[in-house]
């Protein structure tokens, strides 16, 4: 079973949303803190320290897009105490219903992708007592999970539907199925999150167009999530809905690039009541903008490997060969879940995700770079863009009507 809103990957944060601080402007940095540790002590608040485990990237997204279209936001903010994440440093956080929806959504996913590691017995979900206490969390966080998005007026069911429908469609997976009949559950969850992000900010003209950014995010989610899962799945026979259906890299990145220009053509639609610059009196519109229309194009470049981090012009299909998925599988993982997020805040706190070159992945031991290192994805297109200061895509200025 593959649960994609949210995905784990070894050595980062849950998501693929992870933009690079030099595409953020300083504004845009302390509100993307902002909302992600407000999604944080959201889940601690609402369900207690350990569903703080279920903080995710992507989750966070929900919480920007219900400030971005909110008019009045200066009530949504509090100030944290010192966090080790943080350095030991205080912080402004989001405290609006966004952030609760987004904690309620991710324990429901959470939960979800917990249930899939023990059904496919993965690393320590393979020893019974251990796979019993993870079904009782599981549990326990469906419970909270759909109390909370309940009193927010989202039906949760629309998420536990789709968790059970994502089952039954891979059980009956095979090379006939077409990819996207796979992508369909996530696609159906994460639309309907998007498009209540509308109702809680009293903009309900905007949840048809949310929807459709919620259904292409959900569908990107879930196929990156089968790219960089590819090598490990082949490894251990695990499913990967790539391989069963036969689909080529050329196909899967020809799917992603699709899905990114479909989410920039769905936020034209949307109303965020005004500037999305980064100039803007309102920060809100111009963090969901650069996350939504211009960091996934990123995302998409590091999962299949671009030079710099950066995908080839979404107007055009990019030339990736045709041929089989067939790179030498990685090493087995060496810890678990638990293990491996504990390792992991402690080379986030000492910066060495941010800024080592290598660094060790927490979960298996690879080498990885540091986020940041030779990032240089700023550098030279300031001038050419004509946004009033916004930096659009780096080789790629434009206008901010994308």
């Amino acid at each position: 079973m593959r649960t994609c809103f949210f995905s784990a990957r070894g050595g980062r944060l849950f998501g693929i949303v992870r933009p690079c601080r030099h595409r953020l402007s300083d504004d845009m940095q302390t509100q993307w803190l902002a909302h992600l540790c407000g999604l944080c002590l959201a889940l601690r608040k609402n369900h207690g320290q350990f569903a703080r485990i279920a903080t995710n990237y992507d989750g966070l997204v929900i919480s920007v897009l219900t400030e971005a279209q909110t008019d009045h936001t200066a009530t949504d903010r509090r100030t944290a105490g010192p966090c080790p994440l943080r350095g030991m440093r205080t912080a402004t956080v989001a405290t609006g219903q966004g952030a609760h929806l987004a904690g309620g959504v991710s324990l429901i996913l959470a939960s979800a992708k917990v249930r899939d590691h023990i059904a496919d017995k993965d690393g320590v979900m393979a020893r019974k007592p251990i796979a019993a206490a993870a079904k009782r969390i599981a549990t326990n966080w469906d419970r909270a999970g759909t109390g909370t998005t309940t009193t927010l007026g989202f039906d949760p069911t629309i998420l536990l539907d789709a968790v059970d429908r994502q089952t039954t469609l891979e059980t009956a997976a095979g090379p006939s199925t077409a990819l996207l009949t796979l992508t369909e559950p996530t696609e159906t969850a994460t639309a309907a999150a998007f498009a209540h992000t509308a109702h809680l900010a009293h903009k309900p003209h905007n949840a048809a167009p949310l929807a459709e950014a919620g259904k292409l995010f959900g569908r990107l989610a879930h196929l990156l999530d089968a790219v960089e899962d590819h090598q490990t799945d082949t490894a251990t026979g695990a499913f990967n809905p790539l391989t069963v259906t036969g689909t080529t890299r050329h196909e899967a990145r020809r799917l992603c690039n699709d899905a990114v220009h479909g989410i920039r053509l769905a936020l034209k639609d949307v109303d965020f009541g005004g500037d999305i610059s980064p100039r803007s009196a309102r920060p809100g519109p111009a963090l969901a903008h650069q996350l939504l229309a211009h960091e996934l194009k990123e995302s998409v470049g590091r999962a299949f490997g671009d030079s710099h981090n950066h995908a080839p012009d979404l107007q055009f299909n990019p030339q990736v060969p045709n041929l089989p998925w067939d790179q030498p599988p990685p090493q087995r993982p060496r810890r678990g879940l638990i293990q491996g997020c504990a390792v992991w805040s402690g080379l986030f706190c000492t910066c060495q995700i941010c800024c080592a070159d290598p660094y060790h992945s927490p979960w298996t031991g690879e080498p990885k770079q540091g986020w940041c290192v030779g990032c240089d994805c700023c550098s030279g297109c300031a001038d050419c863009c004509d946004c009033d200061g916004c930096c659009c895509d780096c080789g790629d200025c434009c206008s901010c009507d994308c």
